[in-house]
């Protein structure tokens, strides 16, 4: 999976890569070669006192240390950009692809866990891809570059690279093939992480009406003991890594001296050249270690790529249509045919055999017990989810056939709970139409009896929002978002249970506004409460996902038993007449 996220996201910048290739190449050749120009100066210039010689080959020295560090300097600054670029495209890629799924997968990939693979995980990859650039480019040119050179230096004393190389080869894929599963179990105890905090964030108010810190406290402290002892265990495999190496390292190093110094007493060998062959070998070492520190990467970074690919390679189950319509003749016709709905892996479905018409002009209300998928039958006209079965209209034309585009400006869905997004109030009321006036969006908090609380706020429409809209009450959230609708001013207007953190008052004043303003419209709203739906044209009655029931209030009373059970649990006999 990490190949072919690479393949994939590396392929436009095949140009910069090539050019850091040849940068990493030749600052390692300039590396590779001044140990050869420093055994010279010891044989020819220091051992024979020659001070020319010396200064000489000492100024071609400089020159080659310059050469390096230049493109050193090159290799690296490409190196970032392109690992920068690729973060950017990934992160951007996994962003779009969440934004085209519907209700279902997000429900099951679940926020907290499409936070983390867009920014820890994808982190992980960008990481690998920079040191890769700046590292692993170069270590396998230093090891194969360092052996031959080495060899030149001297044959018989290669023969410690023969036993040297191997070990640690061996040494390393072990301690790696350990690290792989454990950084797998790492990720996945930071998305748990992720969800307790999300959730305790969230709803910390609910913790401290229930009193329920040291739950929480110690819910977090499970979480989070479980990713640290994951953490130790890598560690303390990571920690193993360096020492391994190093010993390797250290006693390679002393069979060299060791070995050489015979080498030298017979006159089989220079100092200078002993004095190379140890720069090489330890070029050859640093080169593995450098390699040893990438495979300590890539088994996290090819888990992370499995994720990151996961969520890329999610189809949506709400897909755009090939040919979309995108002109309607008629305005605001809503139906439903025989619509089914089932969760993937669900034992019954959600919505059976439901019909539902609502015409332009008319308000059409839907209520019922909880769980009889009210709010699942409204998701289906905007396209949060598609039906299983059956069909969805809009003006005579499926849903599934509209532009989304022209679905989103026809159909306006005020959701259960209503959400608010950082900015003001002018920038949240505009989501749906950027170019509404002010005076628009006064007319919309006025028919949404919001007006006077934002004429109240400090700065009126340039007031602040916090993410979420938590620096406001529910009542004036549900009322904002409904203001909201408004300003897009659609065909058909969808509410789903938007009006429950409303007094009475309040409710009432606005559905009377809500009249006047959508008169011509259509509106279908899905309420719990029975006053704010008794007076709908026309109201549907679902039961465990059928329809049980069709028609106005005063003939659903007296026909319906389940409404009947409804209104009397809310009203009595005479309030209900």
């Amino acid at each position: 999976m990490l190949i072919k996220l690479l393949r994939a996201y590396l392929g436009p910048y095949k140009k910069p890569i090539a050019l850091l290739v040849v940068f990493q190449l030749l600052q390692t050749c300039a590396t590779l070669y001044l140990p050869t120009l420093n055994a010279d100066i010891i044989d020819n210039g220091v051992v024979q006192g020659d001070t020319g010689y010396i200064v000489q080959y000492g100024g071609v020295m400089i020159v080659v240390s310059i050469a390096q560090v230049v493109c050193n300097i090159g290799a690296v600054y490409i190196g970032a950009r392109t690992a920068s670029a690729l973060g950017r495209d990934v992160r951007a890629s996994v962003f779009d692809r969440v934004q085209s799924f519907s209700a279902r997968e997000l429900g099951r990939f679940g926020a907290p866990s499409l936070i983390t693979r867009t920014t820890n995980d994808v982190q992980q990859v960008q990481m690998l891809v920079l040191m890769t650039f700046t590292l692993m480019v170069s270590a396998p040119i230093m090891c194969v570059g360092g052996i031959i050179m080495a060899l030149g230096q001297d044959v018989p004393l290669s023969a410690v690279l023969l036993a040297v190389v191997p070990v640690l080869g061996v040494a390393v894929s072990l301690i790696v093939r350990k690290m792989r599963p454990l950084f797998r179990t790492m990720q996945e105890r930071l998305d748990t992480v992720n969800r307790v905090l999300r959730e305790q964030i969230t709803g910390n108010r609910v913790i401290r009406a229930f009193v329920r810190d040291g739950y929480e406290e110690e819910r977090f402290r499970g979480a989070n003991t479980e990713l640290t002892d994951v953490a130790l265990s890598t560690g303390r495999l990571m920690a193993l890594m360096f020492p391994t190496v190093m010993t390797v390292v250290n006693v390679s190093s002393i069979a060299v001296v060791w070995f050489g110094a015979h080498r030298i007493d017979s006159g089989g060998m220079e100092i200078g050249a002993l004095t190379a062959f140890l720069s090489y070998l330890m070029q050859i070492v640093m080169s593995v270690m450098m390699a040893t520190f990438m495979f300590m990467m890539v088994p996290r970074a090819e888990v992370c790529a499995e994720r990151i690919q996961e969520v890329l390679e999610t189809d949506s189950s709400v897909v755009p249509p090939v040919n979309p319509v995108r002109e309607l003749t008629v305005q605001g016709h809503l139906e439903v045919r025989g619509a089914d709905f089932r969760y993937p892996g669900a034992e019954e479905p959600v919505l059976r055999s439901v019909d539902l018409v609502a015409r332009a002009g008319e308000t059409t209300a839907i209520i019922g017990s909880t769980g009889s998928g009210k709010s699942t039958l409204l998701g289906l006209v905007p396209r949060l989810f598609d039906v299983t079965d059956g069909q969805v209209l809009v003006d005579g034309t499926d849903v599934r056939t509209l532009d989304p585009v022209l679905l989103a400006k026809t159909v306006s869905l005020v959701p259960q709970k209503p959400y608010l997004f950082s900015g003001t109030v002018a920038t949240n009321l505009r989501y749906g139409n950027p170019d509404a006036t002010d005076e628009e969006l006064w007319h919309a908090l006025k028919i949404a009896q919001a007006k006077e609380f934002v004429e109240a706020l400090e700065h009126g429409l340039d007031a602040p929002i916090a993410q979420g809209g938590t620096n406001v009450s529910g009542g004036q959230r549900q009322r904002l978002s409904i203001a909201r609708t408004l300003v897009q001013r659609p065909e058909i207007y969808l509410f789903d249970d938007s009006f429950s953190a409303l007094d009475y008052a309040t409710d009432a004043a606005l559905r009377a506004a809500l009249l006047r303003e959508t008169r011509g419209a259509t509106v279908v709203i899905v309420a719990q409460r029975v006053s704010t739906i008794r007076d709908a044209d026309r109201i549907l009655v679902l039961d465990e996902g059928r329809v049980v029931g069709s028609g106005s209030h005063h003939e659903l009373m007296d026909g319906n038993e389940t409404y009947r059970e409804i209104v009397l649990s809310q009203l009595t006999e005479a309030e209900a007449a």
